[in-house]
């Protein structure tokens, strides 16, 4: 119950504060819509006539996944950040439920409004494009869960070291390109990318969105890989984040920005 109860507290916080901050929300929806439209453009009267279409359904997948890795990895830091500002980074601290939990429910809670607002920008991407994917939720769903579950684990650690750092928005600002490599490389280009975080679950999704296959065609070697991958990464967060926060409440840092 008391999960339960948390977990509405941080939904109805993200949703309040998307809301009450309109003008923001419109504006960086709109970011990555123009971002989208710039590779479109690129493709479309420079790219090869022939494959034209192929590149353009993978730019489709590869963009909307890059966006959701900005908002799950990112979004634990800029919280610490903006609680670390408030000078309430501590009181979460001191919470019954602990900082952990009460971040872990606040980006579950990201996850459900942002996975919705991925959703509306695969459509209209794909309406401005001409180009329909297929969108097989059964075979997505497991994939696209597991694949979230490996980019908490990064966001975990970057909480991590943003309670310690406190100041590390230049630090965010250079991992977006590091996730835009993560999503738009794809797997075949070097056997290491199968054990960075959340890249298999790209490769698969598209798979299905591109190529037609079903979650039975992707195999059980596949599914197993991601889970393994998922679970690893998602571990090394907590373990990560649970060594920061002890090592900042034992130097005084979360009352301290």
């Amino acid at each position: 119950m008391k999960w339960l109860n948390l977990f509405r507290a941080n939904l109805k916080k993200e949703y309040v504060e998307l809301k009450r901050y309109l003008p923001n929300t419109i504006a960086m929806i709109l970011t990555f819509y123009f971002i989208f439209l710039g590779l479109f453009g690129v493709i479309h009267f420079f790219g090869n006539p022939s494959t034209q279409d192929t590149n353009i359904q993978f730019v489709i997948v590869n963009y909307v996944f890059w966006f959701l890795s900005l908002m799950v990895i990112q979004q634990i830091g800029y919280d610490i950040v903006n609680e670390g500002m408030r000078g309430t980074l501590e009181q979460l601290s001191m919470s019954p439920m602990g900082i952990l939990k009460i971040l872990m429910t606040r980006l579950i809670a990201n996850n459900i409004i942002y996975g919705i607002i991925v959703l509306i920008l695969l459509y209209v991407s794909m309406l401005t494009a001409g180009q329909w994917l297929n969108v097989d939720i059964i075979s997505i769903l497991p994939i696209f869960i597991f694949t979230v579950i490996g980019m908490m684990g990064v966001g975990l650690i970057i909480g991590g070291i943003s309670i310690i750092l406190k100041q590390v928005q230049a630090i965010l600002q250079i991992l977006q390109f590091l996730l835009a490599a993560l999503a738009f490389i794809p797997i075949v280009a070097s056997p290491i990318m199968y054990f960075l975080p959340f890249v298999i679950g790209i490769d698969l999704v598209r798979e299905i969105m591109i190529d037609g296959a079903t979650l039975m065609e992707l195999g059980w070697i596949n599914m197993i890989i991601i889970i393994i991958n998922a679970l690893v990464y998602f571990a090394i967060g907590i373990f990560v984040f649970r060594c920061c926060e002890r090592f900042a409440m034992k130097r005084g840092l979360l009352g301290q920005y």
